[in-house]
């Protein structure tokens, strides 16, 4: 057996059978961009399979060698991939620039960090691991805008033709004349392997007489600010000084450009990926480094605390005890994973989980109540009794103590929210029970959130706590 089919069976012992399947027919038959920079989400759906345990098999498969990880630091507006990490601890900048855009963002784990997967080139040889030799259709497609940019399999070709007025490739070292008829549009000069941009209004009356442009690229040079220019003839006379071969692109701003970079599809953001059980349980001390602080626009907590758990103890005696609150470990965290949430820590018999969205975690959080109340029924007494805690909020991704974690008001305003609950209702706060879909779940279940008049230990401001009957 071949060293991939070696590894595609210790993958099938790890992951979902048919999320397998779907993944061995790609590395066989897959064109080679469609194993370049992998959006989890969109193979999913296109193979109609589940999304977690799609997920789940691409990062088995990455831990194993059949793919490489890639952490992609976006533009939130264009979509383009501004820097990309085999890790989340190089992404280090307090602030990523996009030229193409002439913005700069601070970086979040929502929404401006992905991850991508790439075959590894042990398991399959294809074009974009030598970027250099792509084409620069598909040095955009594979290599620049990221995996949430929805571009057309077809079409993409002539998309591109009808916004790129005229492209070189510029080797290292080299210089290149181009001359060009400027159109009364808004220009861009775009250069993706060095991020470089010079904008051009074109504009006022027509001319007959040249126009001149010198663009150089190189690490020092940033052509950001924006030239008027008068429709007419235009000569402009590239450099290339980086060890690369550049791809210099003139481009129309127009609708054209606009129209396909505004159409964008779910992708796995890091954020997703902190919080998916089967990544924490294969990465589990290579995430971020200790001086990292990530921030997080928007995450959900939900705390756990078996009320009484002392009793238990001596109630029923030390082993059985034992046994009950590890069966209720358990089944919280498939329950947790279920609902692709992740388990950051236990706490003597409390548990602290996180979850992408509300809604998530509310469907955790009744799925743990009821299956607490089965636990009790069959044993025939009232052993476990879950205090329930949930808040949604920003807050920012750490490590302490040689383990991912979370900082912040939030975790804090979550923790005080479950040591209000009881075992009856689970406790939320406004943010949590208002959320859009989380509403719609609990409205569902015929379940009405009831407002509670308390205040939170520690915590200043008034914040809407309300119990889920």
């Amino acid at each position: 057996m071949s060293e991939t089919g070696n590894l595609l069976s210790i993958l099938r012992e790890a992951a979902d059978a048919a999320a397998v399947d779907a993944i061995e027919a790609a590395l066989e038959r897959g064109p080679d961009r469609g194993l370049c920079r992998i959006n989890a989400l969109a193979f999913a759906d296109k193979q109609a399979l589940d999304e977690e345990k799609t997920v789940s098999a691409f990062l088995h498969a990455s831990r194993i060698g059949l793919f490489d990880l890639s952490w992609n630091v976006l533009c939130p507006g264009c979509g383009g991939v501004l820097d990309a990490n085999t890790s989340l601890k190089t992404v280090l900048k307090d602030e990523y620039v996009c030229a193409l855009c002439a913005d700069g963002y601070s970086p979040t784990l929502d929404e401006m960090v992905e991850v991508t997967f790439t075959v590894s080139p042990r398991v399959r040889k294809i074009a974009a691991h030598d970027p250099d030799e792509l084409p620069l259709a598909e040095y955009f497609r594979q290599i620049y805008w990221g995996s949430g940019v929805d571009l057309p399999e077809e079409s993409f070709d002539e998309a591109v033709e009808g916004f790129v007025l005229e492209d070189i490739e510029l080797p290292p070292g080299e210089k290149a004349i181009v001359s060009i008829q400027l159109p009364p549009e808004f220009i861009i000069v775009f250069e993706p392997v060095t991020h470089s941009a010079q904008f051009i209004d074109v504009k006022g009356e027509p001319t007959r007489e040249r126009q001149n442009l010198s663009l150089t690229f190189d690490k020092d040079h940033v052509h950001s600010q924006t030239l008027e220019m008068r429709p007419g003839p235009l000569r402009i006379a590239f450099e290339n000084r980086t060890d690369r071969r550049t791809l210099p692109t003139i481009c129309i701003a127009g609708d054209v450009l606009h129209g396909l970079l505004g159409k964008r599809r779910p992708f796995v953001t890091a954020k997703r990926l902190l919080t998916n059980q089967t990544f924490r349980d294969l990465y589990r001390t290579d995430t971020l480094t200790v001086d990292q602080r990530l921030k997080i626009t928007s995450l959900t907590f939900l705390f756990t605390d078996l009320r009484g758990s002392t009793e238990l103890y001596e109630r029923v005696g030390d082993l059985v005890a034992f046994d009950l609150v590890r069966e209720h470990f358990r089944v919280l965290n498939e329950i947790v994973a279920a609902e692709a949430g992740a388990v950051v820590k236990t706490i003597g018999d409390a548990v602290m989980a996180t979850f992408p969205t509300p809604d998530r975690a509310v469907a955790a959080a009744l799925r743990m109540r009821e299956a607490m109340r089965d636990m009790n029924a069959r044993s025939g007494r009232a052993d476990l009794l879950l205090k329930i805690g949930v808040h949604e909020g920003p807050c920012i991704a750490v490590t302490m103590n040689e383990r991912q974690d979370y900082f912040g008001q939030t975790v804090n305003i979550a923790s005080r929210v479950q040591g209000l609950a009881n075992s009856q209702s689970i406790f939320a706060t406004g943010s949590v029970v208002n959320d859009a879909k989380a509403a719609d779940l609990l409205h569902t279940k015929e379940l009405t959130p009831v407002s509670q008049g308390t205040s939170l230990r520690g915590i200043e401001r008034e914040v809407m706590v309300y119990a889920i009957p």
